[in-house]
């Protein structure tokens, strides 16, 4: 009995044993299990391709067809290169360079710059589920980033981000990449002596011994620390060398006026008008509109104008603008047919008639539309610097609900960018007030300062006021010039006082039980805000309207503006 006993405790002990040391053989032992790289990249077609952005793996698969790779419009557009745009509408990509307007069809190996055709080897663009992809190859061409593709799964690792520093490691002994930061999750790869790794995310917990790293060729995974190099930093530079924009600038400050042109007698005023000013040396006459959605436009245009214009050492840039009554003009720029139609028209009426730049005055672009009016602007600005054709854009001055405008691309790529600093209180407002107040002024030229080069801003004047009535029907008001605002106080024996808070002479009065108040323009109020707009480093500036100010504002204004003769 006594040796049953013992044998079965001898048995027991080295049952213990075993387990014991297969326990630990298990958890000391690292696993030999490898992950499927296409179950690890979620690669499920032989034509879909894991995305590597610097040192992160993307939601977003590309497509891999024929050997080339091909990553979907929204990604470039968002990441390596704004100026592509894709028509939905008539199916094609265009890319805007500084002297280039390119077309690229889907599906096909040519692309059309400016009038000619340069072949490829390969489709630039093509159509997967309706979603537009631009080749890789074609993108590096024309954008800052360099990338390699790898196979087995297909795969495509991009640097896009430069100047930024990685930590950066090399091999010291052959060392198997997890999946997870553990001897037994699976092996993604095996590196070997002096490959070189980036360290991840290094503020991570290494309590375990491990790093987190991503190979060359785009796996990330962990690495027993033990198996690198000691890491250093490096910073990635590229060597790209970007398009330069070329401006059509002058020498001299831009003093402006617009010239409200409604009808072709209106043109005939131009020298009486002018003759009341100084320091005026450019002159922007409303002749131009968009007429309809096929962008045609309407013109009031005169050769006679430009000349006396000329003769008087004064530049024409002719205003186009979005307010025709059958006009929407979200039609005509997202439909690359129209809008090229309207450039185009744009461009010869500034030729036929010898003008010198091109003002664009669209008020009524949407968010929706925001894009697609700047692909007008781009292409626009090409055309435009390939004729010696000045373009200057008008805006509503910079709000973050208006960010669509995208005045930092504007500033790029057009040559003037004009900031209509009034309409603080308009026509439709809940209340009465300035129509351009010191402050708003002031924060319109710090606003546009920090997104455009401010030799390149133009700030827009008020040479008009608003009067404004609140009777029991509500609130309304009608725009006034200096003079007509200060006849109606005037006729009324009112004096208005000083407000410094709006920069302005305020008024208000009662009749015919409605309340009225008006903040006046005249020398003072300009004075204040050229101030404002020459001490925020800008010194170019346009009033709206030329007829609508007193003859002693030039005397304020050419105290301001440098506004030599060119």
């Amino acid at each position: 009995m006594d040796k049953r006993i013992k044998l079965i405790s001898a048995v027991t002990v080295v049952v213990i044993i075993g387990l014991m040391t297969a326990f630990l053989i298990y958890k000391f032992s690292p696993s030999k299990e490898v992950m499927d790289l296409s179950e690890y990249y979620n690669i499920t077609s032989r034509e879909e391709m894991a995305i590597i952005l610097q040192d992160s793996i993307s939601d977003e698969k590309g497509l891999y067809i024929d050997g080339v790779p091909y990553v979907s419009y929204s990604m470039v557009k968002e990441l390596f290169n704004k100026k592509f745009y894709w028509d939905a509408n008539e199916q094609i990509m265009i890319l805007t360079r500084p002297q280039e307007i390119i077309k690229i069809t889907p599906e096909v190996s040519e692309v059309s710059v400016n009038k000619g055709n340069v072949s490829k080897e390969y489709a630039v663009v093509r159509l997967h589920n309706d979603v537009p992809y631009i080749a890789m190859p074609y993108v590096q061409e024309t954008s800052d980033i360099t990338y390699q593709t790898y196979e087995l799964p297909n795969r495509i690792v991009i640097q896009y981000k430069w100047g930024i520093n990685e930590l950066a490691a090399t091999v010291r002994k052959k060392a198997a990449i997890r999946y997870e930061d553990s001897i037994k999750s699976p092996i993604l790869a095996t590196i070997s002596p002096d490959d070189e790794v980036v360290c991840v995310d290094t503020d991570e917990d290494v309590s375990r011994g491990f790093s987190k790293i991503i190979s060359e060729d785009g796996i990330i995974g962990y690495v027993k620390t033990r198996k690198l190099n000691e890491s250093s930093y490096r910073t990635r530079e590229s060597s790209y060398v970007a398009p330069e924009y070329v401006h059509i600038t002058k020498d001299y400050d831009i003093c402006m006026v617009w010239h409200q042109v409604t009808n072709a007698s209106a043109n005939g005023g131009l020298l009486t008008l002018l003759n009341s000013t100084k320091g005026v040396n450019t002159i922007s006459p409303t002749w131009f509109s968009v007429k309809d959605n096929q962008g045609n436009i309407s013109s009031l245009a005169d050769e006679t104008y430009v000349q006396r214009a000329h003769n008087a050492g004064v530049e024409v840039w002719a205003l186009c603008n979005d307010f025709g009554a059958d006009v929407d003009i979200s039609v005509v720029l997202s439909h690359t047919k129209s809008r090229e139609r309207l450039e185009n028209k744009l461009l010869s009426m500034a030729i036929e008639y010898n003008l010198d730049g091109i003002n664009i005055d669209f008020e009524n672009i949407k968010e929706e539309g925001g894009e697609d009016f700047i692909q007008f602007i781009r292409e626009m600005s090409v055309k435009c610097s390939n004729n010696g054709i000045v373009l200057s854009v008008d805006n509503y001055v910079p709000v973050s609900y208006r960010e669509y405008y995208n005045y930092e691309e504007q500033g790029e790529v057009a040559d003037y960018v004009v900031i209509m600093a009034y309409d603080e209180h308009y026509s439709g407002s809940e209340e009465a007030g300035s129509v351009s107040s010191v402050g708003f002024v002031r924060d319109a030229a710090e606003k546009i300062g920090e997104m455009v080069s401010k030799d390149r801003v133009i700030m827009a004047l008020p040479f008009y006021t608003r009067l404004w009535e609140l009777s029991k029907d509500g609130l309304s008001s009608a725009a006034y010039s200096m003079s007509g605002a200060q006849s109606i106080l005037d006729d009324r024996g009112i004096e208005a006082a000083w407000n410094s808070e709006t920069g302005q002479y305020y008024a208000e009065y009662q009749e015919d039980g409605s309340t009225f108040s008006i903040w006046l323009e005249e020398e003072k109020s300009i004075e204040e805000k050229l101030r404002t707009v020459t001490d925020s480093g800008i010194s170019n500036v346009s009033f709206w309207r030329m007829g609508f100010e007193k003859t002693e504002v030039w005397n304020t204004v050419v105290k301001y503006i440098n506004a030599g003769q060119h």
